[in-house]
């Protein structure tokens, strides 16, 4: 005899279809793939629609048909709807089931916030009340509906479009949400984009204040998809199981996909969480970069149900690889490997945050990835800069400049059918300047040195002749990578080549040197990836010479910026 917990994947799923076939009108799909058993038995089977709401509502009425061949998924395995919109699925206590939406179709909105609504969470305990959460988590959701339906709504979808792009908004009081509310979402009402994104960190441990920030977010006017990071976590749950409760509760499932234009987006959940700090164990936790086999076959099974040519753009909290700290286990995903082998063969992107610095990371056969071009992967610009550090501006609001020396930001995604760019656009910097340059003449000194000195002064002119030799003409390429070339011109001499180097923006320094009663304990300026120097000519005559630098960044695009330099005789 064969038991239960010997039965093979193929051997539940064939059950699981028989079920389901039997049900009226439901049409099963080839295929389709069984869970892993669950304590040595097969679970539940979930079981729904997915219809066309006419009326733009939730709930289906008469009339509303059932659509055909949309992708529904719990986590793990993915099916598509018969003809008639129906599915079947594995289900087991903790599950989110959600349907992955379509193109040319839009999900449900929440009229307040926005957000998205195209997921069920099946919790029939809800949060064990044992946990002693700080912030609620999910009611009880009872026993499992006879039918769970997900409601579309036909909109057509241009094949050129554009998504703004937020990570690490991060506010933990209301003071710095008014800073986000003020310097960066009052600029973007009214902005001509398909929805945005925001790649983690949405809040700074301080999960009550979800429904005001989201409120705010949701005045942009555009639909609003996220995924948490590591401060958006439960702290009391011993381990991963309970730890995105509040998240699930605010904005539903915590990994998904949805389909928009001729791109496919998958947001992912990369924090894998360790468990409460012992010495904080209601304010913080330990946790690594992990996908995890779960989400790894959910990628997997998306894809495989995914045109090859169609542009595959991923989202996640913890970035693949960084510059500050590459070993570092909470700072870069241990099964990046496994991640990379998935896309190969396809049209790729991935963007991430967390580190609060701007990256841009290629890789190829040498880290792994054996895709005919490499994968691009684009360390995103943090919204709230330094953790909302620095000094005020005349607003009230922090200058927030982050800790390699870009300004606080967004990003704005573009697409063009399987084609795509970035742009960065800074909060607070005149006419969405894209550099600062700076004359570095006194790198040995330290910050105390500042206080001798007017702010600036040490990264200008006027210098003297005598010391041209040892200045250092300075660029910070704010979303600047491997790519990027950088040369400079004063007057009418040949362009020279300017050299990548890793080394702090000397503004960021003395910002942060300057006003160390601002800057949170754990700030200083760190060495950036985007910084380009070279000696100036100490040939220079005494007198003003106009200095023109010329950026050519990564995706070919030309940016010019200038500085006036003083040379004293």
């Amino acid at each position: 005899m064969t038991s239960n917990a010997d039965l093979s994947r193929r051997d539940l799923m064939a059950a699981a279809a028989t079920l389901a076939a039997a049900l009226p009108g439901r049409n099963v799909m080839a295929g389709e793939q069984a869970a892993p058993l669950a304590r040595g038995k097969a679970g539940p089977i979930v079981q729904g629609i997915v219809f066309e709401s006419r009326s733009g509502g939730r709930q289906r009425q008469a009339g509303d048909p059932g659509i055909g061949g949309v992708l529904v998924s719990n986590g793990r395995e993915v099916v598509r709807t018969g003809s008639d919109g129906r599915y079947s699925l594995p289900i087991e206590d903790g599950m989110a089931v959600f349907v992955i939406k379509p193109s040319d179709y839009a999900v449900p909105l929440d009229k307040e916030t926005n957000l998205p609504r195209f997921s069920t969470i099946h919790q029939p305990e809800g949060t064990p009340s044992s946990l002693d959460l700080l912030y609620p988590g999910l009611a009880p959701t009872g026993p499992l509906p006879d039918s769970v339906d997900f409601a579309l709504v036909r909109s057509k979808e241009p094949r050129r479009f554009d998504a703004v792009l937020f990570t690490d908004p991060q506010p933990e009081s209301n003071a710095e949400i008014d800073f986000i509310r003020d310097d960066v979402v009052a600029g973007l009402n009214g902005i001509e984009a398909a929805f945005g994104i925001t790649a983690g960190d949405i809040m700074f441990d301080e999960l009550s204040l979800y429904q005001r920030y989201n409120a705010i977010i949701g005045q942009i006017g555009l639909p609003w998809w996220n995924i948490g990071g590591n401060h958006d976590l439960n702290f009391e749950s011993p381990n991963v199981r309970y730890c995105r409760e509040t998240y699930k509760r605010v904005f539903g499932a915590n990994y998904y996909a949805f389909e928009y234009g001729d791109v496919l987006f998958m947001m992912l959940d990369n924090v894998d969480y360790l468990g409460a700090d012992s010495a904080k164990p209601r304010q913080s936790g330990k946790y690594r970069g992990l996908f995890g086999e779960r989400q790894l076959e959910f990628i997997a099974n998306v894809l495989k149900e995914t045109d090859r040519a169609r542009l595959i753009a991923v989202f996640m909290h913890i970035p693949l690889q960084n510059y500050l700290a590459p070993d570092e286990p909470s700072m870069s995903v241990a099964d990046r490997a496994k991640f990379l082998a998935l896309l190969e063969g396809r049209k790729t992107v991935s963007f991430s945050g967390h580190t609060h610095t701007t990256e841009h990371h290629y890789f190829g056969a040498t880290e792994g990835f054996m895709g005919s071009v490499p994968h691009h992967h684009h360390v995103l610009t943090a919204v709230s800069g330094s953790w909302w550090s620095g000094p005020l501006d005349r607003r009230g609001i922090a200058s927030a400049d982050s800790r390699d020396g870009t300004p606080h930001g967004f990003h704005i995604l573009s697409i063009d059918g399987g084609a795509y760019t970035t742009r960065f656009v800074p909060a607070n910097e005149p006419n969405g300047r894209q550099m600062r340059i700076s004359l570095d003449a006194n790198p040995r000194f330290g910050t105390d040195v500042f206080r001798d000195f007017r702010a600036g002064q040490l990264r200008g002119s006027p210098l003297r002749k005598d010391e041209l030799a040892s200045v250092t003409l300075v660029v910070n390429v704010f979303d600047g990578g491997p790519k990027t070339t950088v040369a400079y011109t004063i007057g009418a001499s040949a362009p020279v080549p300017m050299k990548r180097e890793a080394r702090p923006d000397p503004f960021v320094v003395e910002v942060f040197g300057r006003n160390k009663e601002t800057v949170k304990p754990w700030v200083k300026a760190e060495p950036s990836s985007h910084i380009w120097a070279a000696r100036l000519p100490a040939s220079l005559d005494a007198g003003a010479h106009a200095i023109d630098v010329h950026v050519v960044d990564e995706y070919g695009r030309e940016h010019r910026d200038g500085l006036i330099l003083e040379v004293m005789g």
